[in-house]
Formats: structure tokens, C-alpha cells, sequence
């Protein structure tokens, strides 16, 4: 509840209805509207106060900062999702993959590939 998040980070109250309305945090409601704040919420808001307290950075700043954020997960989510794909697809054509730590990893981890591209063992 808000009394009880604005306590335990020493913030005004309204301080939590700001970034509400500054689309920062989004906690949950009950039916009496008293707002909720989840263990994803406490860490968002930790990480706004760390923004704000620590770095100086003003709410406009937090914003982008957040959007990049939620960008950067998300473009890591259809990394792995691609890299998924390619690693069924050489499963497939029976394509050994190295293995993390083999010595076909160079010191970046990236595999070194023959003028011919990726053969089959």
C-alpha cells in the first residue's frame, strides 16, 4: 500500500502519485482502489530512486531511460528467440553447435568459421 512504500523509501506519498501519473509506475488496484505495489513494482521504483537520488537524473531523464530499458529486453527476448530458431534449423541438417567453453570459441566467444562457412563434422 502507499503509505507503507513511501515509509520504507522515505518518499512522500505523492511523490508515488506522480510517477503514477507520469506513467513510471503502474500498480495494481483493488476494488477500493487502494493501490498495490508488487515485488516488480518495489524494484522498478528502487531503480527510479537510484536514477533520481544517486544520478541526479530528472523524471523526463528516468523516462527514456525506462523505455530503453524495456527496448533492450525486448530486443533481447527476439535474440534469443532468433538464435533459437537457427539452432533448431542446424539440429536439423545435423550441424553440431560448439559448446560453450570448446575450444572453438575465440576469446570474444565468437566461433571462427572456414572460408566454406559453418561443415558438418
Amino acid at each position: 500500500m502507499i503509505g507503507v512504500v513511501s515509509a520504507r523509501y522515505e518518499i512522500h506519498p505523492q511523490t508515488l502519485r506522480l510517477y503514477e501519473r507520469e506513467g513510471l509506475l503502474c500498480p495494481s488496484r483493488t476494488d477500493g482502489k487502494t493501490r498495490l505495489y508488487s515485488d516488480e513494482d518495489m524494484e522498478r521504483l528502487e531503480f527510479i530512486l537510484s536514477l533520481t537520488r544517486e544520478m541526479g537524473i530528472n523524471l523526463a531523464g528516468v523516462e527514456v531511460i525506462l523505455n530503453m530499458k524495456r527496448q533492450m529486453q525486448e530486443i533481447r527476448q527476439e535474440m534469443q528467440a532468433t538464435l533459437g530458431q537457427y539452432e533448431a534449423l542446424l539440429r536439423t541438417h545435423n550441424i553440431d553447435l560448439p559448446r560453450p567453453g570448446a575450444n572453438a570459441a575465440t576469446s570474444s566467444g565468437l566461433v571462427k568459421l572456414s572460408r566454406q562457412g559453418v561443415r558438418k563434422a
